[in-house]
């Protein structure tokens, strides 16, 4: 009783700290998706762990089709991203979903850190190219959220690392947000750059 007790106030921790829960995350041992056990204790307690968010008024979904368990509520205050990490996010979602309308038999995407500052200088969303370790804070964060999962070492990112973009950036934005997003960031970059005299 005490263990599964433990258990689930693990859980819910869990959740509250990185909102999503991946059913099969990428192993870098085994160059394989691997099943979560997180994914698995959740899925046999959600009944429970549903009541227990339903009472601070979350509400918490599962989508089997993606393979995650998330939580959703309007009390829900997520942590503010430096500029990097939204631009990151809005290709990163860009590129989701470009994918995924190749009709690929994933749901998880392959890209590299290259295609995202591509896209990035297309949209001149780049005022100045980032530091590596800007770059580097960058990627630990979205990690940290399951929303990417770098295949390469921190220390050895570069233009042609790769990474995975895992299925929860469906959740964090709609393709139509992106859009509108994209276009405010283009209009304020281009009255930045007026104000410059540039």
């Amino acid at each position: 009783m005490g263990q599964t007790k433990q258990e689930i106030t693990d859980l819910i921790r869990l959740l509250l700290r990185q909102t999503f829960l991946l059913e099969r995350k990428y192993d870098k041992k085994t160059g394989r998706f691997q099943y979560t056990k997180e994914y698995r204790s959740c899925s046999l307690h959600l009944e429970f762990i549903r009541r227990y968010f339903a009472v601070a008024g979350i509400e918490i979904l599962e989508n089997s089709h993606m393979g995650m368990i998330y939580i959703q509520g309007e009390d829900l205050v997520g942590e503010k991203l430096p500029r990097l990490a939204t631009l990151y996010l809005l290709i990163l979602k860009l590129i989701y979903d470009e994918q995924m309308e190749n009709v690929s038999a994933s749901v998880n995407v392959y890209t590299t850190l290259g295609a995202v500052h591509e896209k990035l200088g297309n949209y001149r969303l780049f005022k100045r190219q980032p530091s590596p370790s800007e770059i580097r804070r960058t990627v630990t964060l979205l990690k940290k959220y399951q929303l990417i999962e770098p295949l390469d070492l921190l220390d050895e990112l570069s233009y042609e690392s790769p990474f995975i973009i895992y299925p929860s950036i469906n959740v964090v934005l709609l393709g139509d947000d992106v859009r509108e997003l994209l276009a405010d960031f283009e209009e304020g970059e281009e009255e930045g750059e007026s104000d410059n005299g540039i």
